[in-house]
Parts: structure tokens; sequence; C-alpha cells
């Protein structure tokens, strides 16, 4: 399955739940549905997996979290927040960089319209919502 597929099924998903729950709850909730529906899509995933960061000489085994990976291709990283800002996209390039993915989504469920709240992330470019 590549990153598009994987992402468009990603969307899909996102969009099912905030029709279904709509903004509002924790990013824990939103996860652990997302969680439901990747599964129901037979689509393999980790959720709160750990990166390994290293900086000269010091070994960090969990520099961070993820949210979830998706086909160990695909991170996403979801928020429950009022606006995403730059530092949002800024934390996703930099899991991208350092867990050695090329694309990402960050979804925001705290939006009216979940479509203003996907962000696509390629190969450290920030593209514009997606689809």
């Amino acid at each position: 399955m590549t990153e598009n597929e994987i992402t468009k099924q990603a969307i899909d998903a996102a969009y099912k739940i905030h029709t279904t729950l709509g903004p509002g709850l924790l990013e824990s909730v939103y996860e652990s549905v997302m969680a439901h529906e990747l599964t129901k899509r037979n689509l393999n995933f980790t959720r709160q997996q750990p990166i390994p960061i290293t900086y000269e000489s010091i070994h960090l085994e969990i520099g961070f979290r993820t949210d979830l990976i998706i086909e160990d291709k695909v991170i996403i990283e979801i928020k429950s927040v009022q606006t995403l800002t730059e530092v949002h996209k800024k934390q996703l390039q930099t899991c991208l960089r350092l867990a050695n993915k090329t694309v990402g989504l960050l979804i925001n469920f705290n939006e009216s319209l979940i479509k203003n709240g996907i962000k696509r992330i390629a190969n450290g470019a920030i593209n514009e919502p997606w689809p």
C-alpha cells in the first residue's frame, strides 16, 4: 500500500470520526477511535511508538512518541486545539525526519469542518489541506 493510499484511508477515517463525534473531545479519545477505525480497515499501525534520538554522543531511546504510524510509512499526529500553529507543523516535520518517514498527517479534530483541520506534510514541505 502506498503512502497516498494510506493517507486517503486515514483521512476517510478522520471524516467518519468527526461526523460521528464532532469537535471538542480530548486527543486521547480521537486517537483511540482512530485506532479502532484503522483496525476495521485492516491497516497495521502502532500507537505511541517511541522514536529514538541521537545528539552528538547522547542516545535517547525515547526522544519522542508518535501518536500513530500506519503501515510503517505514514505518521499521524492528532490534535484537538483551537488552531493549528506553525509549531505543530514543525513538530511533525521533525518527527518525519527523525523517524525517516516521508509523509505525515496533522489532524486537528477541534474544527467545525474537519477538512480545515487536516494538513498533509511530505518530504519536509508543508502542503495545503488535502484533498
